[in-house]
């Protein structure tokens, strides 16, 4: 079924995001600039930089343009200072929505979430509200069709926590975002290259939606997702046709 298909909402939200690549340096730059400053330009002792600098690489941004906001970050020289914050609410169907922000205006983005929120059919909720009802993981997904066996040796042996099959056939392995960069190099060096992999907030069940109301959630997460200060929204919802 559709709504059952994890592999099938993957591809789905990867079409969408390839749709918007143009805010996608805007957030990765946000994201090393945070990085940088709260950890320092060493890469070697400083996990969370070398994520983003590796989703700038996976952007196609320039190694110039890397270095140029890695050291105006580290160099506390005068820009803009970010502040990060999550906002929780409710979409279609009681769906839960987490949404990472960086923002110089928290007045500004509190307000636009919210305005997001009441316009497209969702209720803004406090913190603490849904994110119980996510985990914050390391997670490589794998088409249909790979090998369960060999990935869960490699993937457990280099310290995974999970091999998750789907009933599409497709293959999450989770790990703790510490032990997220160990899992992947292992993983990649055994021939095993996941289709997705990143450090997330996962969902622990997810609502199915379909027809209007899957339509009617997607509009909100659209919006959410469009809107300046985002960096990224969680849900749990499986958007079906």
């Amino acid at each position: 079924m559709a709504g059952h298909s994890k592999w099938a909402n993957i591809q789905h939200r990867k079409g969408r995001q390839d749709e918007k690549r143009g805010k996608i340096w805007t957030r990765i730059i946000r994201e090393i600039t945070v990085a940088a400053r709260a950890g320092g330009p060493d890469l070697s002792a400083n996990p969370r930089l070398r994520l983003a600098i590796e989703k700038a690489k996976a952007a196609n941004m320039p190694a110039d343009r890397i270095k140029y906001n890695v050291d105006k970050a580290s160099g506390n020289l005068d820009g803009v200072s970010y502040e990060e914050i999550r906002y929780e609410g409710y979409g279609i169907g009681g769906a839960a929505i987490m949404i990472d922000t960086m923002t110089d205006n928290k007045v500004r983005t509190v307000a636009e979430v919210r305005h997001a929120f009441s316009k497209y059919g969702g209720n803004m909720g406090t913190d603490g509200s849904v994110s119980f009802q996510f985990k914050h993981c390391g997670l490589f997904l794998f088409a249909p069709g790979t090998s369960e066996d060999k990935l869960m040796e490699v993937a457990l042996e280099a310290g995974a926590d999970d091999v998750v099959s789907g009933e599409d056939g497709s293959i999450e392995v989770l790990s703790s975002p510490a032990a997220y960069e160990g899992v992947k190099a292992a993983l990649e060096a055994a021939g095993l290259v996941p289709e997705l992999s990143e450090v997330t907030m996962r969902a622990d069940n997810t609502i199915e939606l379909t027809g209007e109301d899957a339509v009617r959630m997607q509009k909100l997460l659209d919006v959410l997702e469009d809107l300046d200060d985002t960096q990224e929204v969680y849900h749990n919802a499986s958007l079906g046709e």
